[in-house]
């Protein structure tokens, strides 16, 4: 292990990061890129999130070297990829959205070819460790073109991790993948994580970054408009919602609390929104019984990730 006193800070950093493709006969420039400035902390799960067509993808094939940036820096793990563009890529593992595996080779196959291609000595190899921890053990020696796209996809986090790398990037992974095998990535991502190595995710399942990742960064139109710890980003929406199950369902908000913002549901329960801080929660439960309603279940709910990405990129969109 290296001294951590020797590790960089960050696992990757982007500066001015800017990328436009070029334009045809039928389309103007696209900048994808615009001045990108972002930070992944050592050691960190972090998430990139954004709608489609925000820069997500530009932004992760720039240090994979799959694309060429127009300007700024960008470094891996402290390798800045323009002055040493074979130690940086060495330094990322990046498992793409599109299944990209030549199907007439097994697993096993596959990912010695990888390895060899990494340069990884034979002796130094971990192809079944792989196989193994990715679940594919008993399906080593079939043909690629046999497993199904789950199996495909989890193949795709092994090839990635066939030459140890500190940085391992995750674009969608889990597209397509069923519920369970969805589960069993997370556990070998946690368990890779508490190895020591830095996740870099992006994602469509908001749910999955809110419980997997402890920072966060929103990239919308090619700006980053958020990057923060996970927690912070949850306080943005300063609003909760109080949930008061009545004895008997009601089909109107009482009189008496006409002066909130609620709303019946359609199981009958009567929920309240209201700003933390601002409005007492006491109060409300207040004037609900002074309303000839009983209560038989209460409860608060917070804003989610999926609030706040939805607020953010919604206030872009409007302004």
């Amino acid at each position: 292990m290296s001294d951590s006193s020797s590790l960089p800070e960050y696992a990757l950093e982007a500066t001015d990061l800017r990328k436009t493709y070029a334009g045809s006969k039928n389309a103007p420039p696209k900048e994808a890129l615009k001045g990108v400035d972002l930070r992944v902390r050592r050691g960190s799960i972090f998430g990139l999130l954004g709608p489609n067509g925000a820069g997500k993808s530009t932004f992760i094939n720039i240090f994979a070297g799959l694309v060429n940036k127009t300007s700024g820096t960008a470094k891996t793990w402290g390798i800045d990829i323009d002055r040493d563009s074979r130690a940086a890529r060495a330094a990322i593992g990046v498992v793409p959205q599109e299944i990209n595996m030549d199907v007439f080779f097994t697993p096993y196959e596959t990912l010695e070819l990888m390895a060899g291609f990494y340069g990884v000595p034979k002796e130094e190899r971990r192809t079944d460790e792989l196989l193994e921890a990715v679940g594919l053990s008993d399906k080593r020696d079939a043909y690629v073109r046999q497993l199904s796209g789950g199996m495909k996809r989890r193949l795709l986090v092994a090839k990635a991790m066939v030459h140890t790398p500190p940085v391992l990037v995750l674009d969608e992974p889990t597209a397509g993948v069923d519920i369970e095998l969805r589960r069993q990535l997370w556990a070998y991502v946690r368990e890779l994580h508490a190895r020591g190595t830095t996740i870099v995710l992006t994602t469509h399942y908001l749910e999955e970054a809110q419980e997997l990742c402890d920072e966060i960064a929103i990239i919308d139109q090619g700006e980053v408009i958020a990057c923060e710890p996970k927690e912070t980003l949850l306080k943005r929406m300063d609003s909760k919602t109080l949930v008061i199950d009545p004895v008997e369902p009601l089909t109107a908000v009482p009189a008496e609390l006409a002066e909130y913002d609620a709303e019946i549901r359609e199981d009958g329960a009567l929920a309240i929104t209201y700003r933390y801080g601002e409005q007492s929660v006491a109060e409300m439960i207040e004037k609900f019984r002074a309303s000839g309603a009983r209560i038989d279940d209460l409860r608060t709910e917070e804003a989610d990730l999926e609030d706040v990405f939805l607020a953010l990129t919604y206030r872009r969109e409007s302004a």
